[in-house]
């Protein structure tokens, strides 16, 4: 067994243990003591040095904890440890912000946190219940902030879990239970870091919202995170309002008129390309010599084209009598194939027996048919059968 010294001090910083065990590269050792945390809860594991050696995974092992170090370890019997305290630190922010968030979601409105995970750049925990509206985010995000200000001590402390009382969420434990409690609003039995006080939680941010399965999965940020992730977002609106020559809160004002008028212009643009494609396909007919038996035919080569103006030329080309009109286009190869009413041809029936024959799907009305092939070999084999 491994004395877990973080469960009683998550502010320990530096600690010396004795080596009890290795593997055979040295390269995971075994303590009689730690203050690594080891990743569990859905808070990650601590890195620093053992012995001068970076960690960089501690693993639970059903009471013993894995330190894996980049290389092997000192072959001396007890070292000198350090964790990282900077990412501790910021991990304790995440992790005590959690329990005030989870704590907040469920008294104001009743949401259970189901789950939690504590990422490199955000957490999230998933919510139980009504779906998470912004506004209930807003008001949770507010709540939390305001305990934040009122600097409650957070605690930790140690009893049976059949005398362990009033847990947000009950355990499922047996034996002793490692209660973590934020005064006068939660309390959840835990093993892992937390601050002393809620005030060195910092700012607490909630950003976006997403539903999974039955749950409300909410973004936050705590502490630091919190403040480098707003400064990063003034950036981008600052920017924003630089390139839109308007104030930062005018910003979403300029955005939704410009995707307005945006909208509106590719409305014009794509008329104008259908009014072209109807001139195209018509032009295109009148030049068309008719054959022996009177019908005219097209065949198109395109590299790259757009499927809709193709569909109009053709349209506007087979809306006359006897006509046949037949589009390539080599990337991604595919084929269009369009007759006049007159012409006694099934487009779908025919396209669609080509296409099969070179290894390609497709088919369509008896108008118009398209499909694809799976290289331009097979685009040539299917014109082939068309003409």
């Amino acid at each position: 067994m491994t004395e877990r010294l973080y469960y009683t001090d998550s502010y320990l910083r530096d600690f010396t243990a004795a080596i009890v065990g290795r593997s055979a590269d040295h390269q995971t050792v075994y303590l009689d003591r730690t203050a690594f945390y080891p990743t569990s809860g859905g808070q990650p594991f601590d890195t620093g040095l053992l012995g001068g050696v970076p960690v960089v995974d501690v693993i639970d092992e059903d009471g013993r904890i894995a330190h894996r170090l980049a290389a092997p370890a000192p072959a001396a019997a007890q070292v000198e440890c350090a964790v990282d305290w900077t990412r501790r630190f910021d991990h304790m922010q995440q992790h005590t912000g959690q329990h005030l968030l989870s704590a907040v979601f469920e008294e104001l409105y009743g949401l259970r946190t189901v789950s939690f995970h504590l990422g490199a750049e955000s957490s999230t925990i998933d919510l139980e219940g009504v779906p998470a509206s912004a506004a209930i985010v807003a008001a949770v995000e507010r709540r939390a902030n305001e305990v934040v200000w009122e600097n409650r001590p957070v605690t930790v402390e140690f009893c049976d879990a059949a005398d362990a009382r009033g847990l947000r969420k009950p355990s499922e434990r047996e034996g002793t239970l490692r209660i973590v409690s934020i005064e006068g609003l939660d309390r959840s039995a835990c093993g892992g870091t937390h601050l002393r006080r809620t005030g060195e939680i910092g700012a607490v941010l909630l950003r976006k919202t997403e539903k999974i399965r039955q749950a409300t999965r909410v973004e936050f940020l705590c502490g630091a995170r919190a403040i480098r992730r707003a400064r990063a977002d003034y950036d981008a609106l600052s920017r924003a309002a630089q390139w839109f020559s308007a104030p930062l809160d005018d910003v979403p004002a300029a955005v939704s008129a410009q995707l307005e008028a945006l909208r509106d212009a590719e409305k014009s643009v794509k008329k104008l390309e259908m009014d072209l494609a109807a001139y195209q396909g018509r032009e295109l007919y009148d030049q068309t010599a008719p054959g022996a038996d009177g019908f005219r035919r097209v065949t198109r080569r395109l590299d790259r084209g757009s499927a809709d103006a193709l569909r109009a030329i053709a349209q506007h080309f087979t809306a006359r009598e006897k006509a046949v009109f037949v589009a390539a286009i080599a990337e991604p190869p595919s084929v269009l194939l369009a007759v006049s009413a007159d012409s006694g041809i099934d487009a779908g029936k025919l396209l669609k027996e080509a296409l099969t024959a070179a290894g390609g799907r497709g088919g369509g009305a008896a108008r118009m048919a398209q499909g694809s092939v799976p290289t331009r070999e097979a685009l040539e084999e299917v014109l082939r059968r068309l003409a």
